[in-house]
């Protein structure tokens, strides 16, 4: 399948986005302002502007949407604050449903403060991060997946995006991850791809997406050695993707292991979300119908895409069709 009939198709296909939907802040400061507090002497961080965009799972979504697809749904906790409030309007704005979210009072909406220098253009400040250290309420955690049975039939495709990195307070909790895997498990033609930065190992029945320290990691935790057919056999999908940066992705099914390469980016201007665009774009691939090689290849296509723009870019299919291995498989 070419990438232009994946985008083709993708105008009716639906694809939900379930986990750590999270809000990301854009913060312009200014460094000449940085005088000292008259109370504590600390010198402030004057920030003169703030761009909000969907995060993590969100950016998973905001690309599916950018892509064409018809229909794009997430799923996952949020608080009752003024940050779930801008996570809502900034999904929005992308086209993504929000509907799905469950609001608690009894958690804070997972957001990534990021401070750029208005003279500089960079990132060079700490990052100012809202997360959750505690378990998820069990009444939440019972909504959580009481929605996902309900809904996730209603996709042709589901990404899980597990993308806490604390032992506690994520969405995709044990039985949340329970849930995904026994549908994943039952078939009825759906796609279920999921990336998780620290606990892949324990996914069964999906396309698992880790990086290539992620999946190391879980190797050496499950077998003390790094075995990726090992882990693709424990996770027991079709396949296991290991992305390897500027080097592509690895390919792993019961057929052995193959480095897929990346595709050719004039600069590298932020890597920041790539994984999550790969993903977007294999899901879709393969949601709409593509083997998995061919989705993989698209995923790449999207991901070498949104690595030259700032931020957590998203493709658009104009710029897919453009892409010079687009253009070689419509040869």
């Amino acid at each position: 399948m070419t990438c232009a009939e994946v985008l083709e198709r993708a105008r009716e296909a639906s694809v939900l986005v379930v986990g750590d939907i999270c809000l990301d802040r854009w913060c312009r400061y200014e460094p000449e302002l940085a005088e000292a507090s008259r109370e504590t002497g600390i010198p402030r961080c004057a920030v003169t502007s703030a761009v909000v965009t969907p995060g993590a799972g969100g950016t998973v979504a905001a690309n599916l949407a950018s892509l064409g697809t018809a229909r794009v749904g997430v799923l996952g906790a949020i608080g009752k604050d003024g940050f779930g409030y801008e996570l809502c309007g900034a999904l929005a704005a992308e086209g993504v449903e929000s509907d799905l979210l469950v609001e608690s009072g009894a958690i804070q909406t997972f957001t990534y403060t990021k401070l750029i220098n208005a003279v500089t253009g960079e990132e060079d400040l700490p990052r100012v991060d809202f997360v959750n250290t505690e378990r998820l309420p069990a009444d939440l955690e019972k909504r959580l997946v009481a929605r996902f049975l309900e809904a996730n039939r209603e996709f042709d495709a589901v990404v899980v995006a597990d993308q806490s990195e604390t032992d506690q307070g994520g969405v995709v909790t044990g039985p949340v991850r329970e849930a995904i895997c026994g549908e994943a498990g039952l078939g009825a033609g759906r796609v279920v791809v999921a990336d998780s930065r620290r606990r892949v190992q324990h996914f069964r029945n999906v396309i698992a997406t880790p990086n290539e320290a992620e999946a190391n990691e879980a190797c050496r935790r499950e077998f003390g050695e790094i075995d990726y057919g090992r882990l693709r056999s424990r996770i027991g999908g079709p396949a296991l993707i290991v992305t390897a940066g500027r080097r592509g992705a690895w390919m792993v099914d019961e057929a052995g292991a193959s480095l897929i390469p990346a595709a050719p980016v004039r600069k590298v201007v932020d890597p920041c979300g790539a994984g999550d665009s790969l993903s977007a774009g294999l899901a879709l691939a393969l949601a709409v119908g593509a083997e998995l090689e061919q989705a993989l290849r698209f995923g790449i296509i999207v991901a070498g895409i949104t690595v030259g723009q700032p931020g957590t870019g998203a493709a658009a299919p104009a710029e897919v069709l453009a892409a010079p291995e687009s253009s070689a498989d419509r040869g």
